[in-house]
């Protein structure tokens, strides 16, 4: 397992990721509503029905489930700040919290709002295309966060990553070599997965290429992709530029 902890890629556009932090913060506070719930039948079917389930949005194939568009693509919100365990909500806030800042400031506050939100329904698409009729419920910010994840790594392939492994170990790796690791993973497991890992494989896929495909129309006009920089001029060029020499200030 490769935790990211730290990213050595400062925000330039905005003094803090304030939609990040409240994305965060409405996940933690959700998490601590799904402690407190008794473990009742009418708990788990408040909790089922906030999460996002294919079935509702396309029907199930014998037709016991009829499609409710409005409340199909409704619990796509919702099960976005819903997690399954305390190490589910850790990974992904961990996630959300090294990468989103540097994307949110990509885009500006509210165009990652809704940078954020596409990404995470395109994520339950992605999901949901590999068994459109299934009433098995998905949650998590997992979708969402890998359209932040492809995001970075069309922006930022070359920013340092201070990574964390087994046992504590910590070292430093390009964005490109440990997003890409992550994404071709998702991709493997998702081809290998016979149903019984109980993760979203292909949530994860879907919403990291939303979020590539996306992050070119949603960033801000002066905002480079692919660490793009200024180049400075070359030799030929500084020839021709006349030299003025220095002057005192009087």
């Amino acid at each position: 397992m490769l935790l990211p902890i730290f990213d050595q890629n400062p925000i330039v556009h905005i003094r803090f990721q304030a939609i990040t932090f409240l994305i965060i913060a409405g996940c933690i506070g959700i998490f601590v509503w799904e402690a407190t719930l008794p473990p009742t039948t009418e708990a788990e079917l408040r909790f089922y029905r906030l999460a996002f389930v294919p079935a509702r949005l396309f029907g199930t194939a014998d037709g016991t489930v009829a499609p409710d568009l409005v409340w199909g693509l409704g619990s796509i919100a919702s099960s976005m700040f819903l997690h399954a365990g305390f190490w589910h909500l850790l990974g992904n806030m961990v996630f959300l919290w090294v990468y989103g800042d540097n994307i949110e400031d990509a885009t500006g506050h509210f165009r990652f709002i809704i940078f954020y939100l596409l990404c995470g329904i395109a994520a339950a698409m992605a999901q949901a295309a590999a068994d459109m009729h299934t009433a098995i419920p998905m949650v998590g910010a997992s979708g969402a966060i890998s359209g932040v994840l492809g995001a970075y790594l069309i922006l930022h392939p070359r920013a340092r990553i201070l990574v964390m492994t087994f046992f504590f170990l910590t070292f430093h790796v390009r964005a490109m070599w440990l997003i890409g690791f992550w994404i071709a993973y998702q991709v493997v497991l998702g081809v290998l997965d016979d149903g019984k890992a109980g993760v979203a494989w292909w949530a994860h896929v879907g919403g990291f290429v939303a979020g590539a495909a996306l992050i070119p129309v949603f960033k801000r006009r002066g905002v480079p992709l692919f660490d793009g920089r200024p180049r400075p001029p070359s030799r030929r060029i500084r020839s021709f530029i006349p030299r003025i020499p220095p002057r005192r200030r009087r």
